[in-house]
C-alpha cells in the first residue's frame, strides 16, 4: 500500500526547471531510492515531499496528508536527514538528541538512541570533533528520535570512506527491518543496488523509470558479458553462431562476448570441444550503472527527436 504518492510534480527556480512532471509512489515498509546525478532534482523532490519546499505544480500526499497544509502533523512521524543539515560544531551528541527530542510529542529516549546507534563513547563529544561516520550515525539517530513511520535520507554516505559507507548501509537496513519506510536519495549505483527495493531514476528533473534494481537492469538487453584470452585462435563466426551470443569484439589477444544469461556455459562448452582454454576469464553482469546510462540516453534521444 502506497504511503507516499507524488503526481506530476513541477518546480522552477527562475529560468531553471528543477522538476518537470515527477511522479512515483512509495510502498509502506520499503527502501525506495531516488537515484540520479548531481543536479538531477533529487533533493528538490524530497524537500517537496517533506514539506520543506513548495512545488509550483502537482500533488504530494504522505500518509494521507498534504506536506504543506499539514506540515506540523507530518513532522510528528516523518524523520528527515538532508544533505546540508550540519549541526553547530560545539553541540554535543547528547545535547543534539535532547534538543531534537523536544520537538516531538512522543520521542524516543535519547539515551536509548545513543546506545542503539553505537554512540555511547561519543555522547559528550562535540559535533565538530566527530568523524564523518560518527556524524552520519548521529544524523540517523536524529532522524529516528520522533519514532517516525517514514525516514528521508538525502545523500547520507557522501564523503565517507568505503568502510564507513558500508557501515551506514547496515544502519539503513536496520531502519527498514524495524518497519520504517525509507526514502533514500543517492547518486551511488552500488548503494542503490544493494539497499533499494525499488528505484526512481531521475535525470534533468524527469523520472526516467521506476522499477526494482533487477527490473531496471533487465530492461537494457544484454544480461552478461565475458572476456577471455583464448589459448588458440577462435573463429568469431563459430561464437556468433551460438544462439546465446549477441556480439563478439576482439581486443588485442582478448575476446569480449556479449549474450544471454546462458552465454558463459555455451561459450565455454564450445571452447572445451575444441580443446581451447579461456585464460584470464572475466564474467560481468549488466549493472545498475549500465541500466542508468542506457535508460537516460534513450530518454534524451527521444526528447531530442521530439524537439526536431
Amino acid at each position: 500500500m502506497a504511503i507516499i504518492e507524488v503526481s506530476d510534480l513541477t518546480k522552477r527556480y527562475g529560468d531553471q526547471v528543477a522538476l518537470n512532471g515527477v511522479s512515483f509512489s512509495v510502498e509502506e515498509g520499503e527502501i525506495f531510492g531516488i537515484l540520479g546525478p548531481n543536479g538531477a532534482g533529487k533533493t528538490t523532490t524530497v524537500e517537496c515531499v517533506s514539506g520543506l519546499r513548495t512545488p509550483d505544480g502537482g500533488r504530494v500526499c504522505v500518509a494521507g496528508l498534504d506536506p504543506r497544509a499539514d506540515r506540523d502533523e507530518l513532522r510528528q512521524f516523518l524523520g528527515v536527514q538532508l544533505q546540508e543539515s550540519g549541526l553547530p560544531p560545539k553541540l554535543t551528541v547528547r545535547e543534539a538528541l535532547r534538543l531534537y527530542a523536544s520537538f516531538y510529542r512522543d520521542p524516543v529516549d535519547p539515551e536509548l538512541l545513543i546506545t542503539q546507534w553505537g554512540l555511547e563513547a561519543k555522547a559528550g563529544t562535540r559535533y565538530g570533533k566527530l568523524s564523518g561516520g560518527q556524524q552520519q550515525r548521529l544524523a540517523i539517530a536524529l532522524a529516528m528520535v520522533g519514532s517516525p513511520r517514514i525516514v528521508v535520507l538525502d545523500e547520507l554516505t557522501t564523503g565517507l570512506d568505503p568502510a564507513a559507507r558500508r557501515a551506514a548501509w547496515d544502519l539503513i537496513e536496520r531502519i527498514r527491518d524495524a518497519g520504517v519506510t525509507v526514502v533514500l536519495v543517492t547518486h551511488f549505483m552500488e548503494e542503490a543496488e544493494r539497499l533499494c527495493d525499488r528505484l526512481a531514476l531521475i535525470d534533468a528533473g524527469r523520472v526516467v523509470a521506476v522499477d526494482t534494481p533487477a527490473g531496471l537492469t533487465a530492461r537494457v538487453g544484454t544480461p552478461q558479458r565475458m572476456r577471455f584470452r583464448p589459448s588458440e585462435p577462435v573463429d568469431e563466426a563459430l561464437l556468433l553462431a551460438l544462439p546465446e551470443v549477441t556480439g563478439v569484439t576482439r581486443q588485442g589477444k582478448h575476446l569480449e562476448v556479449n549474450g544471454t544469461e546462458n552465454v558463459v556455459q555455451a561459450v565455454t562448452a564450445l571452447l572445451a570441444r575444441r580443446h581451447i582454454i579461456a585464460a584470464d576469464l572475466r564474467v560481468e553482469q549488466t549493472t545498475l550503472d549500465d541500466a542508468y546510462l542506457a535508460l537516460t540516453r534513450s530518454t534524451a534521444a527521444g526528447s531530442d527527436q521530439a524537439e526536431k
